[in-house]
């Protein structure tokens, strides 16, 4: 079921609260990467252009309830000011009668940068008064915070109680492609799934097991899915309390016909280590004493196998350690073939997304999502508060 959109709204003249996610790493108050500012950009372009005085509004790290400065929204201003060539106004605080009189007195074109919405501890609390507050500001509540949508807070999915709302083009962009896959996948479809836990990916692996027509299982989560197979994995982590769970999920693609590839060699090191020596392993079974910390060269020809005919790849979680340069090979000749991929492809997962912008990949992806929790719990066919508040 879609959901509403700003192509659906007549914004001129109104004042629009937009929830964004601008929760950017910052340094010394510099912000060190601006990715997710620039894809909320097509938005508050879209609703300027057509008239409309912008509330923008969004967390910032953790500041759990308290005014701390250094999760202030405010040394974001300047930058958006920049990127999106409006005229950016401060407000002092999320709510209050100095912020609705600034509101009050907006003019079209022209952005008022709310604080911390997580100032407020009724924020996460989804607090019905907090949001009605909020909701004094503004006419009309886009949500284009795909990020956040997984919570249900205040300024995510409280206000779309109270206000006539609909999607940004980023949130309808991202529902578009997670919906796709899961609704309509074009066959043949290929899951990639790694990352260092069973524990936090086996509900993805179930929600796709009816509609992939293959596995690919990388990355620390791999080596419990090999040692229920009866192979050695010396040092490497597995998860003991997921093994039966492990065990259950391959009897059961095994009965849907459902190809699992997993690692067949490896490149491994005595410890963790980012200046540990890497050692390639032309072996399934990782030696005593060894932790196996990225796939082979055979993993990656086995995998190219499967990806050449693919019509739909989903890619969630790394092959390795690819943080560590010696341990990166794996993941990077992965995100390559994904990147080649003539079908369509979905990256999702704060680390296989991290993955292919340090590979300078993004660009080749058909859809690389910003949301980590929410792709992920899109994957796993959950339903997230901040988007049902916008289906039609």
């Amino acid at each position: 079921m879609a959901v509403r959109t700003i192509n659906e709204i007549d914004p001129a003249g109104k004042r629009v609260l937009v929830r964004v996610d601008f929760n950017v790493p910052l340094k010394a108050g510099v912000i060190t990467d601006d990715t997710r500012m620039r894809r909320a950009l097509p938005t508050l372009k879209s609703l300027l252009d057509r008239g409309a005085s912008l509330m923008v509004m969004s967390h910032l790290g953790r500041p759990k309830g308290e005014k701390k400065p250094e999760f202030s929204m405010s040394q974001l201003k300047d930058h958006l000011a920049e990127l999106s060539g409006a005229e950016v106004i401060m407000a002092p605080d999320v709510i209050g009668e100095e912020v609705e009189a600034l509101a009050a007195n907006l003019k079209a074109g022209q952005i008022l940068l709310l604080e911390n919405t997580r100032y407020y501890s009724e924020e996460t609390d989804n607090n019905a008064d907090f949001a009605a507050k909020i909701a004094k500001l503004g006419d009309l509540y886009v949500n284009d915070a795909f990020g956040a949508a997984h919570r249900a807070h205040a300024s995510t999915e409280g206000l779309a109680r109270i206000l006539p709302s609909a999607a940004g083009l980023l949130m309808e962009k991202e529902c578009q492609f997670f919906d796709k896959v899961l609704d309509n996948p074009e066959k043949p479809f290929v899951a990639i799934i790694g990352g260092a836990k069973v524990s936090s990916k086996i509900a993805v692996l179930d929600s796709l097991l009816d509609k992939a027509d293959a596995f690919v299982i990388g990355g620390g989560m791999a080596y419990t899915f090999l040692k229920v197979q009866g192979h050695s994995v010396g040092k490497s982590l597995v998860e003991d309390e997921f093994t039966e769970t492990a065990a259950n999920f391959l009897s059961k693609a095994e009965k849907a016909g459902v190809k699992v590839l997993l690692p067949l060699d490896h490149v491994v090191a005595g410890e963790f280590s980012e200046t540990a020596a890497p050692e390639a392993v032309d072996s399934v079974d990782v030696p005593d004493g060894k932790l196996a910390l990225d796939v082979g060269p055979k993993t990656v020809a086995a995998v190219g196998e499967l990806l050449a005919g693919a019509k739909t790849i989903v890619w969630n979680g790394p092959m390795g350690v690819f943080e560590f340069d010696a341990f990166a090979k794996g993941t990077l000749e992965v995100a390559c073939m994904v990147a080649d991929c003539k079908g369509t492809t979905v990256v999702g997962g704060g680390d296989s997304v991290a993955a292919v912008n340090k590979f300078n990949l993004a660009d080749r992806i058909n859809h690389v999502s910003t949301g980590g929790g929410a792709s992920l719990e899109y994957l796993e066919g959950k339903n997230l508060p901040g988007v049902a508040a916008l289906r039609k």
